[in-house]
């Protein structure tokens, strides 16, 4: 049998007040209070790293947990020097909706924002 770790704390990630009420609404949506907000970097996209968001039940070894009120954002152990500093936020205005990443430790990124390096 294996034992999980999970490690939580303040810094690193931030997830901005309108993001944490969307992924709320989205969980309540759901009808699932069982699931975490997961944010990770996966090698791809057209500059080399991509994020990816999703919910997870999931507790990996080495997760980190970041509470935002009732939301927890999840983080593996390799994804969080990527993301430290980094916030989630939620727009929505005609042009776009979703979720954005803004990340101080991206040297650049592709036009369609959701790749870096």
């Amino acid at each position: 049998m294996t034992t999980e770790a999970t490690t939580t704390t303040t810094t690193g990630i931030l997830l901005t007040d309108v993001a944490a009420a969307k992924v709320s609404a989205l969980l309540a949506q759901e009808g699932r209070d069982d699931l975490n907000l997961r944010v990770a970097v996966q090698p791809g996209g057209c500059s080399g790293l991509k994020y990816q968001l999703y919910f997870d039940d999931r507790n990996m070894d080495g997760d980190i947990v970041r509470e935002f009120g009732a939301v927890k954002v999840i983080t593996d152990k390799m994804s969080d020097p990527y993301l430290s500093g980094a916030t989630i936020d939620f727009v929505d205005t005609i042009e776009k909706q979703g979720f954005t990443i803004d990340n101080p430790n991206a040297a650049g990124s592709c036009a369609c924002g959701d790749s870096f390096n």
